[in-house]
């Protein structure tokens, strides 16, 4: 039996990878299932058909209506990467207006095993509220892939990090 791998994005650039990670989930023994942000969503506006085919699942940006059917099947594990600056403090924070930071935020209290890596520059990292939403996700039970564990902040600018650990990511969430 395949185990469930609920895999979320924020817009940051290593989401342009998602498709490879997608690829490499799957040799890992995952059913994978793409929920992002509505940013990221719309920076990968033109491969959303495709990685819906490549996970044999709809990528999911938005809540469902009430009534409606849950198009994905329960995980066993959700992987949050790459979570930017925002998405990090309002998940600590429990402000689930966006869909993926909803899954988190109720994965938790499921008792689904949540692994998150964090995605920001040096100068947004630096801020105080930060190391506190980095706290309390680690008190609820969150693998944090933060700093020498995982994504090590570069300075504020413009570019992409030069690379984003997604091994590392993907080696912190094993299927049952």
């Amino acid at each position: 039996m395949t185990s469930t791998l609920y895999l979320l994005c924020s817009a940051a650039p290593p989401v342009f990878d998602v498709a490879h990670v997608i690829e490499e989930a799957q040799a890992r023994g995952w059913d994978v299932c793409l929920g992002l942000t509505p940013t990221a969503a719309h920076w990968v506006a033109g491969s959303l058909d495709g990685l819906a085919a490549l996970t044999g699942h709809p990528v999911r940006w938005q809540y469902k209506m009430p009534g409606e059917p849950d198009v994905w099947p329960a995980a066993d594990a959700v992987l949050f990467a790459p979570a930017t600056f925002n998405s990090v403090n309002a998940w600590a924070l429990g402000l689930t207006d966006r869909f993926v930071v909803g899954v988190v935020a109720e994965a938790l209290g499921k008792g689904t095993p949540v692994v998150t890596m964090p995605c920001t520059n040096a100068a947004l990292a630096a801020h105080p509220q930060f190391d506190q939403s980095l706290a309390v996700l680690r008190g609820a039970g969150v693998t944090v892939l933060h700093g020498d564990q995982g994504f090590v902040p570069g300075p504020a600018g413009p570019d992409a990090p030069e690379s984003f650990p997604w091994d590392v990511a993907l080696g912190a969430v094993t299927p049952s």
